[in-house]
């Protein structure tokens, strides 16, 4: 029931001020930090919870008073039972939000990456188009946007493309982008007006900080080169491109976009521990029960989740069923509406998940 698991959640709140309390937690910052982050995400929970048993017992003394056989307080007491009702409906309804679980890493700034798929130079088009749709909407929204890397064609296109978003809750906002973009239109090239439909895919990954994935030196490989494509002549013309590989997973990042070498390695590992806690966190999610799954999608970059449908100017959400018009808009970044659709429908699941757990 929700009531027990509230219970549980006021006693961790009072066992963790008892434990602030403790000379030896005075002493400790780690431990100080530690206990005042979970002590600010318990009160809202706890707070509310303890104005719920207030209300509550304000309004079986209300009943009391006006089941008493006192025609005089009848009425009176009849107004208080109907005010606390509906404050007690307000902050069961408040508490039943606030105990959806919370994504640690939804404080976290992005690593978004945005790959062409199938589609030849159309889909690095798109590509491109989505990145320039994410940083759009980063400007948008005051958050701070950097391209890490990107992997240009020549006529406008990118292969391949890593963007640093931060700022405001990027990860909450940005998760579920995550997947195979479609795009039908004619391309530029088409001379037959015939439509063509291609792909890119987009991973939405936590950024990772030293403290949360530890790497060891000798799990690494470094290799240092002269820099291809566009850029500054001391960009072209230096060993200033870093790949990193990671042994034990296989995982390679290459960055080439600054000029220094240490600046590289340092966007390239930021990259790696990024793509490792991705790992960690995908291997999480599936060990759950299936019935976990939002249905808004797991996340997963094979899915496909959008068709932008550029001749009837309609964009498609495949997994909440969400049509959406105005695609000039949307490419130039404003998709608030799609993204606050996606995380109400998120919501709306877990507090359905929540009940059924309320039920068993």
């Amino acid at each position: 029931m929700i009531d027990a698991k509230l219970i549980e959640i006021a006693a961790r709140y009072d066992a963790l001020q008892n434990e602030l309390a403790q000379p030896e937690t005075a002493a400790d910052p780690d431990a100080l930090k530690r206990i005042g982050k979970e002590l600010a995400q318990l009160e809202p929970a706890v707070s509310a919870w303890r104005e719920l048993l207030a209300a509550r017992k304000e309004l079986a003394e209300a009943l009391e008073m006006r089941d008493g056989g006192d025609e005089e307080m009848h009425d009176l007491a009849q107004d208080e039972v109907r005010r606390l009702e509906t404050r007690e409906t307000e902050l069961i309804e408040l508490l039943r939000l606030q105990l959806i679980p919370r994504d640690p890493a939804d404080e976290k700034n992005v690593i978004l990456e945005i790959r062409a798929g199938a589609g030849g130079d159309e889909a690095k088009l798109f590509a491109a188009e989505l990145l320039r749709m994410y940083l759009r909407y980063a400007e948008r929204h005051h958050m701070r946007a950097e391209i890490l890397h990107a992997d240009e064609n020549g006529i406008g296109g990118i292969g391949e493309a890593i963007v640093e978003i931060a700022g405001g809750r990027a990860f909450s906002r940005l998760k579920f982008e995550a997947g195979v973009h479609r795009v039908q239109r004619i391309p530029v090239t088409e001379s037959s007006g015939r439509i063509h439909t291609s792909a890119a895919t987009v991973a939405v990954m936590p950024e990772a900080e030293e403290v949360d994935v530890k790497i060891d030196e000798k799990d690494i490989r470094v290799d240092v080169y002269r820099s291809t494509g566009h850029g500054g002549q001391s960009v072209n013309t230096t060993d200033s491109a870093v790949r990193v590989t990671h042994l034990p997973s296989g995982i390679v990042v290459a960055i080439q976009d600054e000029k220094s070498q240490i600046k590289n390695k340092a966007k390239a590992m930021a990259v790696l521990r990024s793509r490792l806690l991705d790992r960690e966190r995908a291997k999480l999610a599936a060990t759950e029960s299936a019935l976990r799954k939002s249905m808004v999608g797991s996340g997963d970059r094979s899915e496909k989740i959008r068709t932008y449908n550029f001749p009837q100017d309609r964009l498609t959400d495949h997994r909440i069923g969400l049509d959406l018009h105005n695609l000039p808009g949307v490419m130039d970044g404003d998709i608030e509406k799609l993204i606050d659709a996606l995380s109400s429908s998120y919501q709306a699941e877990q507090l359905r998940l929540l009940a059924e757990d309320s039920e068993s």
